[in-house]
């Protein structure tokens, strides 16, 4: 609570990740009608998990995984040392992990640049 009321003005979509990264961000998209690169080795946990989950079951966690209970922000290039000082102000580590582009859709780039195709997208409250 206390990142997201230091991003107040300088975020410009926001919202939690109680049901997974990609399915979350996908409403701020779908709202916004953009889309977004996201840089998988850019990802907090990625190492940890990749240790501990054998191949594609670290980076599907990663993305679709709920209930992790973090912030996920928008803010434009320009706002990036207002976002590193409203982490701080938190208590909040906070990371760049992509960026939002004009092309609608939600691509996972590999370190490689390479694009990781994933059928995995988040919890689904409304799914059978």
């Amino acid at each position: 609570m206390a990142l997201g009321l230091a991003l107040a003005g300088v975020a410009r979509g926001a919202i939690d990740i109680s049901d997974g990264l990609l399915g979350d961000l996908g409403h701020i998209l779908e709202r916004s009608r953009m889309g977004a690169e996201i840089e998988s080795a850019a990802l907090p946990a990625a190492a940890a998990v990749a240790l501990r989950l054998p191949g594609p079951h670290a980076m599907n966690s990663l993305l679709a995984g709920g209930d992790d209970y973090e912030l996920c922000f928008t803010a434009a290039p320009d706002r990036r040392d207002a976002v590193l000082a409203a982490g701080v102000t938190a208590g909040v580590p906070v990371s760049r992990i992509g960026r939002i582009v004009a092309e609608p859709g939600l691509r996972i780039l590999r370190p490689d640049g390479g694009r990781l195709d994933l059928e995995v997208t988040g919890f689904d409250h409304f799914a059978r």
